[in-house]
């Protein structure tokens, strides 16, 4: 199976990152490569940079880049 990448993330209630504000958890993908998917985390990131308790990150089905 190839490879699969998706961005999740939201808004957290706090800045430990621990627990996501129900209603605010956002998936994107999936992506066939890591490049695709950081460009969209790249994306979300930068358009919620002003907002310290969103975070987005990359997770693979592999377990690697």
């Amino acid at each position: 199976m190839p490879k699969q990448c998706w961005v999740i993330g939201g808004e957290y209630r706090d800045l430990e990152f621990r627990d996501v504000d129900d209603g605010t958890s956002r998936v994107f993908g999936p992506f066939t490569s890591y490049t695709d998917a950081r460009a969209t985390w790249h994306e979300r990131s930068q358009a919620s940079r002003s907002t310290a308790a969103v975070r987005y990150t990359i997770v693979s089905s592999a377990g690697d880049r």
